[in-house]
């Protein structure tokens, strides 16, 4: 069937190459780069989709699409913009746009959903409320605009999300944008760390529990379940969770209801659950240290965060930002010349952003000049590696490498020498994490619990030097 639709795009190179590829899908194209002649267009014919730019020559497309989608409820709206932030995809997002698509944009994918609108000519439409000024999730990059568009497209209901992604990749910022900006945003937003609670503890941390339901609990308690009810609760490191924790949590989801411990009574709940981990669960699974129906529960829409050295481009407006925090907490007012922000864009960032925020405070406060310049930040990257014993981008395994040409080992011996070695310094800092708690860190180790007490004793590694 022939299909028209109003193509509204003021770069001419862009909006001849979308033209043809409507054009061969059979449709008719008007064109126009304002929005007084956008509006003439939709006033004079009938079109069966829009396709718009959010910057044109005249304002702003997206703040005068609820006019739009007024007069013409029926019509789909697909907006393509440059201005590639999670502000603007929560816009278009509550405009009502049937498709978001980010520039550069995919043109099979674009030419793909203007055919499915115009055939269906339904609508996408959004329940947010208001924009996403002032949250910290930043990147033009087309693996974080992927997450914008994720973001945006669980808003509107209360499916289950699971974040994924590396340490300090910013997974609690997510689940933050999606309670801020979603219906929820009204009630609680209450965020725990699974693996930073005791395994006794965390049911009575989730659930609750009654006076006297075991020693010391000389008073009840309300969970984390109940402090989040109407809201959203924010379940970080879920892969640390113990396994007897995991059942009453599955419980807990398939059911909506709750019993704190050492009550009878079971408890409505009524919470948005988001999840997340930097552990590959499927391997867990496998093992049988995380339960495969709970994973199943979780994982009904993983959004799958990249880490920094897979978006570089992203270090530059994330830096900037950074050092405007820094100036509003107090520190220098700094800039980064083009040599310096090169010379960021080539770090592997290990830490992610979590890493490069420290990293800029560190330069706003020890920078000698109101520019920070290339030999600065090489600097401070060469006395962040000398602390670590790495060099800048050096990866462990050329530490090691390194380590055994100058180690002096005892011959016939050098496989448990070495091991012994490197499992010294690995299971204190598994204790360290873990507070002491050999359980927990055999859990974060992956090996049995005896086995952890085994090398505990012959390496002569206290574990109470660790209890917190």
């Amino acid at each position: 069937m022939p299909r028209r639709a109003l193509l509204v795009e003021d770069d001419t190179a862009i909006a001849l190459v979308i033209t043809a590829a409507l054009e061969d899908e059979a449709f008719t194209v008007d064109r126009c780069d304002r929005i007084a002649e956008r509006d003439r267009l939709l006033a004079e014919n009938a079109y069966d989709v829009m396709l718009t730019d959010v910057i044109l020559l005249d304002g702003d497309g997206i703040a005068t699409l609820p006019q739009v989608t007024a007069a013409w409820p029926a019509m789909p709206v697909i907006i393509l913009s440059a201005q590639n932030t999670l502000d603007t995809a929560v816009r278009a997002s509550d405009t009502g746009a049937f498709e978001y698509f980010p520039k550069p944009f995919d043109l099979d994918e674009l030419v793909r959903a203007a055919c499915q609108a115009a055939d269906s000519h339904g609508r996408s439409a959004g329940e947010v409320e208001e924009a996403a000024d002032g949250l910290p999730l930043i990147g033009r990059s087309q693996k974080m605009q992927e997450v914008y568009r994720l973001i945006t497209r669980v808003l509107r209901n209360d499916l289950t999300v699971l974040v994924l992604g590396e340490s300090g990749t910013g997974k609690e910022l997510v689940a933050e944008a999606i309670h801020q900006l979603g219906a929820r945003k009204g009630g609680p937003f209450v965020a725990v760390n699974t693996a930073a609670i005791p395994r006794e503890l965390i049911e009575s941390e989730l659930f609750g529990h009654e006076k006297g339901a075991f020693t010391g609990a000389t008073s009840r308690n309300i969970g984390k379940f109940e402090q989040a009810n109407g809201g959203t609760l924010f379940l970080d490191e879920i892969g640390d969770m113990p396994p007897e924790a995991q059942t009453r949590l599955l419980r807990a989801l398939q059911s909506g209801r709750i019993r704190r411990v050492g009550g009878d009574q079971e408890i409505a709940i009524d919470v948005r659950i988001i999840a997340a981990t930097n552990r590959d669960l499927e391997p867990m699974i496998a093992a049988g240290t995380f339960r495969e129906d709970l994973y199943y529960r979780l994982n009904v829409v993983p959004i799958q965060l990249p880490p920094l050295r897979d978006r570089q481009s992203d270090i530059e407006p994330l830096a900037r930002h950074f050092l405007r925090r820094a100036a509003q907490e107090g520190l220098p007012q700094r800039r980064l010349s083009p040599a310096a922000l090169e010379v960021l864009e080539r770090q592997p960032w290990r830490g992610n952003v979590r890493e490069l925020r420290n990293f800029i405070f560190r330069a706003a406060l020890l920078a000698r000049e109101d520019e920070i310049d290339a030999a600065s930040i090489e600097g401070l990257l060469a006395g962040a590696a000398a602390e670590s014993g790495l060099t800048p981008g050096q990866d462990i395994g050329a530490v090691i490498r390194q380590w055994l040409e100058q180690a002096t080992l005892p011959s016939g011996d050098l496989y448990h020498s070495a091991l012994a070695a490197f499992e010294k310094p690995l299971f204190e800092h598994a204790l360290a994490r873990t507070g002491g708690n050999q359980l927990r860190a055999a859990q974060l180790l992956g090996i049995n619990r005896n086995t952890l007490h085994k090398r505990l004793g012959e390496l002569a590694i206290d574990p109470d030097v660790f209890s917190r």
